[in-house]
């Protein structure tokens, strides 16, 4: 049965690719949640970058307020020498292996900020207290260039975040510096070994890198259980579009949607792409039931 039953994003359906203050967004999972509610979606997918430090204040809000959600998060990783971000959704936080590569990226991301910040701070009037300073929820926070975006806002260099991802903090600026990661094939192989469902995100940006991932990349992450791809992104062009599909069509791919949202850090509106219900079922049936298994113990 293939996976693949439309050309076109839906138009009802969940939102499975979100950030909060656990990160780089700048709203509470309760918040998403809630927003979400109003907006009519069928359900929402709480996904911080390389966490899961939020999971415990989603689910509480999505009992409360009754809105069903997936639980994930977006993993940074690199193909060669291709930046790539996957979405991981309903794995075991509690996999040792999973939640140790984790720590080691957050401490990488860490030290590369603060390299960063020390690069910006010769020409730019920012200090690391300053980055501290945006970040929401202390260690528990997974701190990167977005906090630096938000210290040269707050230091009035640029109105917005997205003004400050446009120069200063842009991947193409002379600060910028890459963030040591795992390879797209340790993702997968955590993700299928703590029992999750793995999606490769906003894989047609052409935006985030200067090539894109080949087809023979992703023929070799398919084959390691790459499980779907994003479609349904605003940084994936048409042409992108169009490839990813014949892609998943042709290795019965799950294919999802999502809006990227970062609250007020991104103009990306929630609810703006959509996974239809169908998909949404299908990576429950694959994943692992979390029900009653998320607490702050297991919080990585």
């Amino acid at each position: 049965m293939s996976h693949v039953s439309y050309a076109e994003p839906p138009a009802q359906g969940w939102d499975i690719h979100c950030h909060t203050v656990f990160s780089d967004g700048t709203e509470t999972p309760r918040t998403l949640v809630e927003q979400a509610r109003k907006l009519g979606l069928h359900g929402v997918a709480i996904a911080d970058h390389d966490t899961t430090a939020g999971w415990d204040e989603a689910t509480e809000a999505s009992e409360e307020i009754g809105l069903p959600l997936l639980l994930g998060t977006e993993i940074t990783a690199v193909d060669e020498d291709v930046s790539v971000h996957m979405l991981a959704f309903q794995y075991d936080p509690s996999n040792e292996h999973i939640s140790s590569m984790f720590a080691n990226t957050r401490a990488a991301r860490l030290r590369r900020t603060k390299r960063m910040v020390e690069r910006l701070s010769q020409d730019f009037p920012i200090t690391w207290d300053d980055v501290l300073a945006q970040v929401k929820e202390g260690e528990r926070t997974t701190i990167g260039r977005p906090h630096i975006a938000d210290a040269l806002v707050a230091a009035g260099v640029y109105e917005t975040r997205s003004d400050a991802f446009a120069d200063a903090v842009s991947a193409k600026s002379k600060y910028y510096i890459p963030t040591p990661s795992p390879s797209t094939h340790e993702v997968i192989a955590a993700v299928k070994g703590a029992g999750g469902v793995v999606v490769a995100a906003h894989a047609g940006d052409p935006q985030r890198n200067r090539r894109l991932l080949s087809d023979e990349q992703l023929d070799a992450m398919i084959a390691d259980g790459l499980d779907g791809l994003e479609v349904w992104h605003r940084g994936n062009p048409p042409e992108q579009r169009e490839r990813l599909l014949t892609i998943a069509a042709r290795h019965d791919l799950l294919v999802t949607g999502g809006s990227d949202w970062h609250g007020k850090g991104k103009p990306n509106g929630l609810g703006e792409n959509l996974t239809d219900d169908d998909t949404v079922r299908e990576i429950l049936c694959r994943g692992v039931d979390l029900i009653g298994r998320v607490g702050s113990s297991h919080a990585a």
